[in-house]
């Protein structure tokens, strides 16, 4: 369901309550689309045309600020050559044009292409000040550290619906899908992310998220791996396995002392084995993460002592 709202999110600009976030109208529905749901919250009319330079400046601006707002305002889009009876009868001389509803009725407005910021302080204006979605990305973050994926989830997902483009977001959807076990959604939503962010490291750590899962579904019991290695612990297979799995459990810091352990004891085994397991679990959990720099450290110290 999350998943099917992200994918909406992308074709429509986001959704709140069910309707668009950012939609075209015209003269027959303006009604609906600006004066209704103006009851709701600020709705804002981009009157624009194809000719016009200005508004092709203005429009991808717009948009982005008023999907940061998060559905506390809404955006449509009138293109004046198509539907000039709503703009003569507001008396709109000018593009582009910029005019906010409230409770049905016109209340403020600017032209032109302004920059960012004043368009930012104009929707602040209306509706108070416009979170960046920082906070929210850390909760979620937060909650999947702690094992409540399903809350993250929900969290990325309406990140995404207000921001199709939110490349983080999308990474911290697909490691909660992963966290859930659901891993057909999470390979369908890397299947469908385009060349130009594969590289982005929140995808990156999105897909060695799912690989690490992948990988421990096929390792065996880990008992059994930690009473193998007691008899032989020059079993680098078994101590991988056994990274593998206490990854899996998020007992990340014993996962990375296995595979120092590796490295220690040989780091030719299955071409730098150890290390490169080491490197892909970084990418997962992120540079910054305690386990990261914790084993990051060791392992400099093994590698150049």
């Amino acid at each position: 369901m999350a998943q099917q709202a992200a994918q909406d999110a992308t074709l429509t600009g986001g959704r709140e309550g069910g309707t668009p976030i950012i939609k075209d109208t015209e003269t027959a529905t303006f009604g609906v689309d600006v004066l209704t749901e103006s009851a709701h919250q600020p709705v804002l009319v981009d009157f624009w045309a194809p000719w016009c330079e200005p508004c092709k400046q203005l429009t991808p601006v717009l948009e982005k600020v008023v999907k940061s707002a998060g559905g506390k305002v809404k955006l449509v889009k009138m293109n004046i050559d198509e539907h000039p009876q709503i703009a003569e009868r507001l008396g709109v001389r000018s593009i582009p044009a910029i005019i906010a509803f409230q409770k049905s009725q016109p209340i403020d407005g600017f032209m032109g292409a302004l920059p960012e910021s004043q368009i930012r302080g104009f929707i602040e204006r209306l509706v108070g000040p416009l979170g960046d979605g920082t906070e929210q990305l850390a909760e979620a973050e937060a909650a999947l550290a702690k094992g409540e994926a399903a809350s993250a989830l929900e969290v990325f997902s309406n990140l995404l619906s207000q921001d199709p483009a939110d490349v983080v977001a999308l990474g911290g959807l697909i490691r909660s899908y992963v966290a859930l076990q659901d891993m057909e959604t999470a390979e369908s939503l890397l299947a469908g992310i385009p060349p130009v962010i594969a590289k982005d490291p929140a995808i990156v750590a999105a897909r060695a998220a799912l690989e690490n899962a992948i990988q421990a579904a096929s390792v065996g019991d880990l008992s059994e791996l930690a009473v193998l290695l007691l008899s032989e612990p020059d079993n680098h297979k078994a101590r991988l396995d056994l990274a593998v799995a206490l990854n899996a459990l998020g007992r990340r810091e014993e996962a990375a002392d296995a595979l120092l352990e590796i490295v220690k004891r040989d780091r030719g085994w299955n071409d730098d084995g150890g290390r490169k397991q080491l490197l892909q679990f970084f990418e997962a959990w992120g540079g910054m993460d305690p386990a990261t720099i914790t084993a990051r450290r060791k392992l400099s110290s093994l590698l150049f002592s």
